[in-house]
C-alpha cells in the first residue's frame, strides 16, 4: 500500500533493543561452537513480543528497525571529539551485532542503516516524511535525542516502561516544546556524546533562558542583556562552541535514503526463514514458541556438548499482564480462607509484608500480600489508619475494610510454618523478622533477591525494581507515589487501603514471577549449590544476629565525641597557623586555594567546577612536602570518626534494648562479602588509635564477655592455594611469620636479621598484590619513590612466578567466560573485563581479587551457617560478622568452651567442599568490650 493518510509507521531504535537485550540476560553461547548469542536471544524475544503485542486497530501499517552503521559520521567531521569518550563495545557483543540484523530480516521486518549517518538521523528523516504525507509515527525508543521530533503526529514509546512520550512528556523532560529541545541541548551539552555545550549551564537553566528569549539564536544575539555576569560572559565568549553543539545535536531530516516508506510495509514472516534462523542460533524455547504461533512444527536443533557459559534462559512464559487494578482486597475471613486453601493445594506462595518502617526493630505490621499465580495476588490490610493521607491530625482509628491482625496471623501461622509449603519472598529476611515479632516462624523459604545474586552477581543490583525492569520489562508502582517525600512524607499505615492494595499485591505478584523465572536458571547456570548452601541457609542466621544486636555504652560514645571535638579544635588552630590565616577546613574550595594559590604547592589540578582537587590521594602526596596537608588528613579522620560513629551511633541505639541492631545485606558486594547498614559496622577503622578506641563502646552485658574469632591472613592463604606458591604454602604449614618470610625471600635478608621496616614493606606488598596494587599505589602506601615501589612488585613476581600466572589465567578466563569463580562455585560476573581506558585496570584488578576475596567470604559464610547448631547448648549468641571476624556474647564461665567450639567450626568450614593446601588458622580473644576482645 502507498504510504499516506491513515498509515501508521513504527520506527524501532535497534541499538536500544540490542543493549537492552545484552544487559538483561546472563552470558549465553551457542552450544555447537561457543559463539556468544545472549544479546541475539534477547533481541529475538523482544521482536517476538513486539510482533505479538501490536495487533488490532492501532497496529502499524509500516515498520522498520533502524541501526547505526559504523562509528564515524558527519558529526565527527564537524567535531572530532564527538562521542570520543564512549566506552568500547564489549568483546562478546561485537560478533552479535550482524546477527541482530539477520534476526530482523528473519522476522521479515525492514532493517535499515546508512554509512556516515546515525540511526537517529534515519529515524528523523522517515518521521518527517511520514508526517508530511499525513501519517502517524511511533518511535520505539527512550532516547532523549529523538524527543525533538515529537509532535504533529509523531510520538515516542518507551517499550520497557510501556510509557508513551508526547509533547507534554517532552516539556516535562526538557522544560520546553519539542522544537526548542535542540536549543536546550546545545546549551546544556551532553557528557555521554561529548557535546561540549556552554560550561556551567544545565538543562534547567538552559530551559529558563530559551523560554525567556525564544530561540538559541536570539539568546546569543542578546547575551549582553543577561544580568548574571558569569552566565553572560559564558554565552558571549563560547558562542562558537554553543553553535557547534547545536549542529551536533540537531537531527538531519534530509538524510539520503536508498529506500522509501512504501518499502517498510508490514509483512508476515516466512516460517521457514524465521524458524531456520532460530534453529541456526539453537534457540530451542523460542523456536518452539514461534512454531506454535505459526502453526508449524518446531525445527530440530542438533545437540552439542555444553559450554562453560550459562545456557539459553527460557523465554518469558505467556503470563497475563501485570495489572494492579485487578488484584484482590481481602476484607473477610471467608475470602482469606479461600486463599489459604489454594496455597495448601499448590504447596507454595509468594508473600510480602507492608510496614511503617524499614527498621524491623521499630516497624509495625500494616498488611500482608500474597500471590499464588502470575496475575493472581491479593492484599490483606491490617492496620491502616482512618485519617486522610494529608491530614496531620487524622484519626488513629483503623480504616474500614480490614481484618483483625490477630485473627489473620492465627489463620496464616499454620501455613507459614508448614514445612510442606514453600514461602517465596524478595529479601525474605526482612519479612521473616517482622513476622517473628508476631510469633510466626516462617519456613521453608526461597528468596528471589538471593537467587538473582547467585545468578547475576557483578552484573547489576538485585532490588525488586531493578529485577522487575530487567527480567519482566515492568516498572513497579513507585513507593514515593504513595508516601511522598521530604517533610510531607507519610508512613504506609496512612496510605488509603484502596491505594495500598495495587501497590502491595503487585510486589507479591512480581516476586512470584521472578521466582518462576530464576528457579530453573539456577541449575542451568550451575549455581544451585551456591544458592542452597551459601545463600538460603544464611537468612535465619543473619535474622537472629540482627535481632540480638550488640550492647553499646552511650556514655563512652559521648566521652569519645567530646575528646574528638577537642582534638579537632587543636588541629584546626594548628592548621590555621600553618596556613597563615583562618579558613573553613571542611571546604575543598578554600583548602585548594590555600594549598595551591597561596602556598604554591605542586600538583594542583582543577576539576569541572573550577575548584582544585583536594581528595585524600592528593593530600597524601602533599603530606610528604608540608605539614599542613598532613594535619588536614588528621582533622578529616577525626571529623569522620566523630560524625559517622561517636555521634551517629548514639542515634542507632534501640531505646527498648539499649543495643545497636545493624542490618546485613547478603548481596552488598559481588564477591560474597556482606555489607551492613543502619548503622554500618563493617567499616569501623582499626588502623588508627582513635578508630580502634571506638570499639570500646561495644560492650558485653553483665555477667558476659565478648569473644572475637578472626581468620588469620585468610586471603593470603587462599592465594597460596589457588596460585600454587610452594614457598608460601610451606610457610603457612610451618606457622612462620609470612611477612618476614616474604621479605627474606625477596630481599635476601636472613630471618634473624629482619628489621621492622623491611617486614612492613613485605606486608604492604603481600596484601597489595591481592588487590592488584600498582607501583603508584604502593609508592603512596610506603611513602617511597614510584620506581622503587614498582621494583618491589617486579621482584615479588620474579620470586613467586605462580602469582603472575594466576593473575593472567584469571583475566583470560574472565574474558572468555564473562565471569570468575570462587573455590565453592560462586560466579562473579565481569561485564567490564574487556573495557578500555581507566576502567580496564579496575576491571582487571577486580577479576583477579574476586576469587580470593570471594572464597574467603564463602568460608566464613559456611562457618556462620554451621555455628548456631554447634553452640546451641551454650549460653552464647553470635552477634556480629565483620569480614573475616565473628563476634559472640557468652556467659563468663562458658568463654573457653565457646572459643574451642567456634574455632573448630571456623577452621573446618572449607573441608567438606574443598581441600585447601594450607591450614586455616583462627585467632581468638575475649574481653569486656570489643576492643579488648579483638
Amino acid at each position: 500500500m502507498s504510504f499516506g493518510k491513515g498509515c501508521h509507521l513504527h520506527l524501532i531504535d535497534g541499538s536500544s533493543f540490542i543493549f537492552r537485550a545484552y544487559h538483561a540476560l546472563p552470558p549465553l553461547t551457542r552450544k555447537s561452537d561457543g559463539l556468544p548469542v545472549g544479546a541475539v536471544s534477547g533481541f529475538c524475544n523482544m521482536l517476538q513480543r513486539y510482533v505479538e503485542g501490536n495487533t488490532g486497530s492501532d497496529a502499524p501499517t509500516h515498520v522498520a528497525v533502524i541501526f547505526d552503521k559504523g562509528s564515524h559520521t558527519f558529526r565527527n567531521d564537524l567535531y572530532p571529539e564527538y562521542k570520543a569518550n564512549r566506552e568500547a563495545m564489549p568483546e562478546d557483543l561485537r560478533p552479535q551485532i550482524p546477527l541482530t540484523r539477520e534476526a530482523t530480516r528473519a522476522f521479515n521486518i525492514a532493517c535499515e542503516e546508512i554509512e556516515g549517518f546515525e540511526a537517529d538521523d534515519i529515524i528523523a528523516t522517515l518521521s518527517c516524511q511520514a508526517r508530511d504525507l499525513g501519517g502517524r509515527v511511533t518511535i520505539i525508543s527512550s532516547d532523549k535525542d529523538l524527543m525533538q521530533l515529537v509532535g504533529g503526529g509523531v510520538e515516542m514509546l518507551d517499550a520497557m516502561k510501556n510509557r508513551r512520550i508526547d509533547v507534554d512528556g517532552v516539556r516535562e523532560k526538557f522544560g520546553v516544546d519539542p522544537e526548542r529541545v535542540v536549543d536546550v541541548q546545545a546549551l546544556a551539552g551532553d557528557s555521554v556524546d561529548n557535546v561540549p555545550g556552554a560550561p556551567g549551564i544545565g538543562i534547567k537553566t538552559a530551559a529558563l533562558l530559551i523560554n525567556e528569549f525564544g530561540t538559541l539564536e536570539e539568546l546569543l544575539d542578546r547575551a549582553g542583556e543577561i544580568k548574571q555576569a558569569k552566565r553572560r560572559e559564558t554565552l558571549m565568549t563560547m558562542r562558537d562552541q554553543i553553535e557547534l553543539s547545536k549542529r551536533l545535536v540537531q537531527l538531519d531530516c534530509d538524510t539520503p535514503l536508498g529506500f522509501t516508506l512504501d518499502d517498510l510495509e508490514v509483512r508476515d514472516p516466512d516460517p521457514d526463514t524465521l524458524l531456520g534462523f532460530l534453529a541456526e542460533m539453537e534457540f530451542r524455547t523460542l523456536s518452539k514458541r514461534i512454531a506454535e504461533a505459526l502453526g508449524k512444527d518446531a525445527p530440530t536443533i542438533r545437540e552439542a556438548a555444553p559450554q562453560n557459559a550459562a545456557q539459553e534462559p527460557p523465554a518469558a512464559p505467556d503470563w497475563p499482564a501485570i495489572t494492579p487494578e485487578t488484584y484482590a482486597h481481602v476484607s473477610d475471613m471467608d475470602a482469606l480462607n479461600a486463599w489459604i486453601a489454594t496455597i495448601r493445594a499448590q504447596g507454595y506462595v509468594a508473600i510480602d509484608t507492608e510496614t511503617t518502617s524499614l527498621n524491623e526493630m521499630q516497624a509495625d505490621l500494616v498488611g500482608i500480600s500474597l500471590a499464588t499465580a502470575p496475575g493472581t495476588a491479593c492484599y490483606i490490610p491490617l492496620a491502616h489508619k482512618g485519617g486522610a493521607a494529608d491530614d496531620l491530625f487524622g484519626s488513629d482509628a483503623l480504616a474500614e475494610g480490614q481484618l483483625p491482625l490477630a485473627e489473620v496471623l492465627a489463620a496464616l501461622k499454620p501455613v507459614l510454618e508448614d514445612d510442606a509449603i514453600l514461602k517465596i519472598g524478595q529479601n525474605m529476611k526482612y519479612d521473616a523478622k517482622i513476622l517473628a515479632g508476631h510469633g510466626v516462624t516462617i519456613a521453608p523459604i526461597d528468596d528471589t533477591m538471593l537467587m538473582s545474586y547467585a545468578l547475576h552477581a557483578g552484573k547489576h543490583g538485585h532490588g525488586m525494581d531493578t529485577l522487575s525492569d530487567r527480567y519482566l520489562t515492568h516498572t513497579p508502582i513507585p513507593i514515593k507515589s504513595l508516601l511522598g517525600s521530604g517533610k510531607s512524607a507519610i508512613t504506609f499505615d496512612r496510605v488509603p487501603v484502596a491505594d495500598a492494595v495495587p501497590y502491595a499485591a503487585e510486589d507479591a505478584d512480581i516476586t512470584l514471577r521472578l521466582w518462576l523465572t530464576f528457579k530453573p536458571q539456577l541449575h542451568r547456570a550451575r549455581v544451585t549449590t551456591v544458592y542452597e548452601t551459601l545463600e538460603r541457609p544464611l537468612v535465619p542466621v543473619l535474622a537472629e544476629m540482627e535481632r540480638a544486636g550488640i550492647l553499646v555504652d552511650r556514655a563512652t560514645l559521648r566521652a569519645m565525641s567530646g575528646k574528638f571535638a577537642q582534638k579537632m579544635a587543636a588541629l584546626e588552630a594548628e592548621i590555621h597557623e600553618l596556613a597563615g590565616r583562618s579558613f573553613n577546613i571542611g571546604s575543598p574550595k578554600q583548602l585548594g586555594e590555600i594549598l595551591f594559590d597561596e602556598m604554591g604547592l605542586d600538583g594542583g589540578k582543577k576539576g569541572k567546577t573550577g575548584a582544585y582537587a583536594t581528595g585524600a590521594d592528593v593530600l597524601e602526596d602533599l603530606a610528604t612536602e608540608h605539614d599542613l596537608p598532613a594535619r588536614v588528613l588528621d582533622w578529616r579522620q577525626l571529623s569522620k570518626l566523630k560524625s559517622t560513629y561517636t555521634d551517629a551511633l548514639q542515634d542507632h541505639i534501640d531505646p527498648d534494648t539499649g543495643r545497636v541492631h545493624t542490618s546485613y545485606l547478603q548481596t552488598g558486594a559481588s564477591t560474597g562479602r556482606f555489607s551492613s547498614s543502619d548503622p554500618n559496622l563493617q567499616n569501623i577503622p582499626v588502623r588508627s588509635e582513635e578508630g580502634r578506641r571506638i570499639r570500646e563502646a561495644f560492650v558485653a552485658s553483665p555477667g558476659h564477655r565478648l569473644v572475637s574469632l578472626d581468620y588469620s591472613q585468610i586471603e593470603l592463604r587462599i592465594l597460596a592455594h589457588v596460585a600454587g606458591i610452594d614457598a608460601l604454602k610451606q610457610a603457612f604449614r610451618e606457622g612462620q611469620d609470612i611477612h618476614a618470610m616474604t621479605a627474606s625471600e625477596m630481599f635476601g635478608v636472613p630471618m634473624d636479621e629482619m628489621t621492622p621496616d623491611v617486614r612492613r614493606q613485605a606486608k604492604a606488598i603481600n596484601f597489595g598484590v591481592i588487590y592488584g596494587i600498582s607501583g603508584f599505589g604502593l609508592a603512596r602506601n610506603l611513602r617511597i619513590p614510584r620506581g622503587e615501589a614498582q621494583g618491589f612488585i617486579d621482584r615479588y613476581f620474579e620470586r613467586f612466578p605462580g602469582i603472575k600466572d594466576y593473575m593472567d589465567d584469571t583475566v583470560s578466563f574472565a574474558k572468555e567466560h564473562g565471569f570468575v569463580q570462587t573455590l565453592f562455585g560462586r560466579k562473579i560476573h565481569t561485564p567490564e573485563i574487556s573495557a578500555r581506558g581507566p576502567r580496564a585496570g579496575f576491571a582487571r584488578r577486580a577479576a583477579i581479587n574476586a576469587p580470593i576475596q570471594g572464597s574467603a567470604a564463602d568460608i566464613i559464610r559456611r562457618a556462620m551457617i554451621r555455628m548456631p547448631q554447634a553452640i546451641a547448648d551454650m549460653p552464647a549468641k553470635m552477634l556480629l560478622q565483620v569480614h573475616d571476624e565473628l563476634i559472640f556474647e557468652v556467659e563468663e564461665e562458658a568463654v573457653d568452651r565457646l572459643i574451642d567450639t567456634a574455632r573448630e567450626v571456623m577452621q573446618g568450614a572449607a573441608h567438606a567442599a574443598v581441600h585447601l593446601d594450607v591450614p586455616l588458622v583462627v585467632d581468638a580473644g575475649q574481653g569486656a568490650n570489643w576492643a579488648e576482645a579483638h
